[in-house]
């Protein structure tokens, strides 16, 4: 879409205007898992020399940052100056437009970081507040704000989820030993890492050979842990709806919701009792595993899942990496050496052919947690210079 009053390039940023952004980024983290599928925004009402009202967006259908902000700051925002992550809307969603009410506090100037490519937002927000005598300088901080937002980014412009690879290994590479055993790889501090992991994503992705092998519940314990605030669906890769009806993912399906990802050619039969059961089973379209795997992350972006949580097994993940489907990758290594020609990769599939085709990881951070280390990262696009990696 295109506006008669198109205005994305970014005036020349001062140092207060980078610090200032740089706190709205820093609240706007606050609404992770609370907020999708609408994005992180955290917002900054400035006048008078100092900061007179902030808020982020707390919890999805709940008011705007900006809302927030411009409430906390009450009169002192006449004349101001706001800074805010992401270009204020200008339609009607669950909440009014925020360009009406920064029109109506009397605010001089807005700050964005990114503009919203949303087809309801697009710069229809910024010509809005230009038109009403608002200036709008658009881009401060604008690469930090793109990688609080990326999920929500690439869910609106692919309508496919952020997806995040996980798994613990041994120090050789092995998420599992020759017959299948793999717990416990990591410690206990790591497996709460990923809980909360669990806790603020959308859905939470196995095959079906992890499922059996496994037989994990896939949820995020305790419910009432700090971070956890979304409820993940379960979904299982089973190309034959294979999964046992005595697993524990199908036995608690009615509290948890369980969808299975299958194939045309699945009997129908299975499907059936898996229905009954209480699953949700869903028939991905495409002749290869690759095509079915991608038509289920089409199926997910479509539901408005904007980040899930792909925890196994070594084809699956092969598979969506050889995709390049995965964003985002969490790895605990534990110092343990388990052996064995057999033994099993974290990651399957086709791969590279060449070190020099390896796909490499950005913003890379490690940490210890007891023994284990912990190594978190994006995965790099093909254009980014690649830093090493953070301790």
């Amino acid at each position: 879409m295109t506006h008669a009053h198109d205005v994305t390039v970014m005036a020349e940023s001062t140092t207060l205007d980078q610090q200032t952004m740089d706190r709205a980024l820093e609240i706007a983290a606050r609404g992770q898992g609370r907020v999708e599928p609408n994005p992180m925004v955290g917002c900054v009402v400035f006048n008078d020399n100092h900061i007179v009202g902030e808020g982020w967006h707390e919890v999805f259908g709940k008011p705007h940052a900006e809302v927030l902000a411009l409430h906390a700051a009450g009169a002192r925002a006449h004349g101001g100056t706001l800074y805010v992550t992401l270009e204020p809307c200008s339609h009607h969603g669950k909440t009014p437009p925020c360009v009406d009410a920064i029109i109506r506090a009397g605010i001089r100037r807005v700050v964005i970081a990114q503009r919203d490519p949303f087809s309801a937002v697009n710069g229809n927000g910024i010509a809005a507040l230009e038109s009403a005598g608002i200036t709008c300088d658009v881009g401060i901080q604008a690469a930090a704000a793109g990688q609080l937002l990326a999920p929500y980014l690439k869910l609106v412009t692919t309508s496919r989820p952020w997806t995040i690879a996980k798994w613990a290994m041994t120090l050789d590479g092995r998420i599992a030993t020759h017959t299948g055993d793999s717990r416990w790889i990591s410690g206990p501090k790591s497996r709460n890492v990923t809980h909360q992991l669990r806790g603020r994503v959308d859905g939470i992705v196995v095959g079906r050979g992890t499922a059996e092998v496994d037989d994990p519940l896939l949820t995020a314990r305790p419910e009432q842990a700090e971070n956890v605030f979304r409820k993940a669906t379960r979904i299982v890769v089973d190309s034959s709806c294979q999964l046992s009806l005595e697993s524990q993912l199908v036995k608690t399906a009615g509290t948890v919701p369980l969808l299975i990802a299958t194939s045309d050619t699945a009997p129908e039969a299975r499907c059936q009792k898996l229905s009954e059961a209480g699953a949700e089973v869903f028939r991905c379209q495409g002749d290869s595993r690759s095509q079915q795997t991608d038509s289920l992350l089409q199926e997910l972006g479509r539901r408005r899942m904007t980040n899930i949580l792909v925890e196994g097994g070594s084809q699956l993940l092969g598979e969506l990496f050889d995709l390049h489907a995965i964003d985002e990758v969490h790895v605990f290594v534990a110092p343990k050496i388990v052996g064995g020609m057999d033994a099993v990769p974290p990651v399957a599939g086709q791969g590279v052919g060449k070190i020099a085709e390896a796909l490499s990881l950005v913003e890379c951070e490690t940490e210890r947690i007891d023994q284990d280390l912990y190594l978190r990262g994006r995965l790099a696009l093909e254009t980014e210079d690649l830093p090493r990696c953070q301790s």
